[in-house]
């Protein structure tokens, strides 16, 4: 009963923090998870000294991709709303503090647009 009780409140907790995370980030309205430039996102994804995706994640078409990381394909089934992968492209520690992904928009790796760019060229493989 301890360990289900324990279990509901992580859950929870989870639930919450992402919810914040989601209702803080800057740039999540409905307006921004929708601009962006696939084309632009891509060149962000593949270049190591921008985005660099493709250090932990496998690309379609990414030379020596890494695998730290899940394959960032089908992303629309495993993120159903837009928003949702923008807070975790944002700030993947929010729900998962032990996470490795950098956080991109918390610490300023890459501005609004870019964020924007790379979260339209992820959400279309």
């Amino acid at each position: 009963m301890i360990t289900l009780k324990a279990t509901l409140v992580r859950a929870l907790r989870a639930t919450l923090i992402a919810a914040c995370a989601l209702a803080l980030a800057p740039g999540l309205g409905a307006a921004d998870a929708r601009q962006g430039d696939p084309r632009a996102g891509k060149k962000i994804a593949h270049d190591r000294k921008l985005g660099n995706c493709v250090a932990c994640h496998i690309l379609p078409n990414a030379a020596s991709p890494g695998r730290i990381g899940p394959p960032l394909m089908g992303m629309r089934a495993r993120y159903t709303e837009k928003k949702k992968l923008r807070a975790q492209i944002w700030d993947a520690t929010v729900l998962n503090p032990d996470s490795s992904m950098p956080p991109f928009g918390k610490h300023g790796i890459l501005t609004e647009r870019q964020i924007n760019d790379l979260l339209a060229y992820i959400w279309s493989i």
